[in-house]
């Protein structure tokens, strides 16, 4: 034995060297995963921002807008809107995701106004046709009458409305009469400027005025007492009313 291990001084350290070797290659093929894995999500470990990772939203693909923001199709314009904040807030790290939930809320919005628009088609020719399903002699009535530009209306209601708070500032000194008579003038001015008629227009603005001073004279003792202020005479809530239909009369006759 003891010859054996004279004539063969380097077998302990042969096995020795052998194992430590063995164990280095256990060790490396230990290791060896994780060294892949590394370097297959290094491009990972790059983009991932400082609080670990990007959410992805997981409806990214759908392609109808309602399930994408996750409402009703019966939802209303705040709810769509509420929906895209707060998904944006939650997904808005990640580009493809705020693309899609932007996209899914501009077609909603698209189709919104489509349908608004639409409604307002729908309503028109509902009018158009209850009027020609009408009498005739409502046919007839509304023959005299047109609908102006909203300009022209909100012009003349602008000054009518000055002539009434005019003569509402005026009422403890004086009667509204000056008021009353620019009103009537203005009026056959208008409906003279459409009708190039001034006989026609001075007997559609006195027509005014006389329903106007009539109509006043009615309505006056029905209206309660407690809507009124005291100073308010008889002369001045015919005169206000008279202004309305000086209005309606030179704005929507023709």
């Amino acid at each position: 034995m003891a010859a054996v291990v004279l004539s063969s001084p380097s077998l302990p350290l042969r096995s020795s060297f052998l194992g430590s070797k063995l164990s280095n290659r256990g060790n490396s093929n230990r290791s060896s995963p994780c060294v892949f894995f590394c370097r297959k999500n290094t491009r990972c470990a790059v983009d991932m921002p400082h609080d670990g990772f990007t959410a992805k939203f997981p409806r990214v693909n759908v392609w109808n807008p309602y399930k994408l923001l996750g409402i009703s199709p019966y939802a209303s314009e705040e709810e769509v809107w509420s929906a895209r904040n707060f998904l944006l807030s939650q997904y808005a790290g990640h580009e493809r995701s705020a693309e899609s939930i932007e996209g899914a809320f501009e077609k909603l919005l698209m189709s919104s106004f489509k349908n608004r628009k639409k409604t307002k088609i729908n309503l028109k020719t509902r009018l158009k046709k209850q009027i020609d399903e009408s009498p005739p002699w409502v046919k007839n009535l509304l023959s005299f009458a047109e609908v102006p530009p909203p300009v022209i209306i909100m012009r003349r209601l602008f000054l009518f409305a000055f002539m009434a708070c005019w003569s509402i500032m005026n009422s403890a000194e004086a009667g509204p009469a000056f008021q009353v008579a620019l009103s009537l003038a203005a009026c056959i001015y208008f409906i003279n400027d459409k009708n190039k008629s001034l006989g026609r227009a001075s007997i559609i603005g006195f027509g005014g005025l006389v329903v106007g001073w009539i109509c006043g004279s009615l309505l006056v003792p029905i209206i309660p007492s407690f809507l009124l202020q005291p100073t308010w005479t008889l002369e001045l809530i015919t005169s206000l009313v008279v202004f309305v239909f000086l209005f309606l009369t030179c704005t929507f006759l023709k």
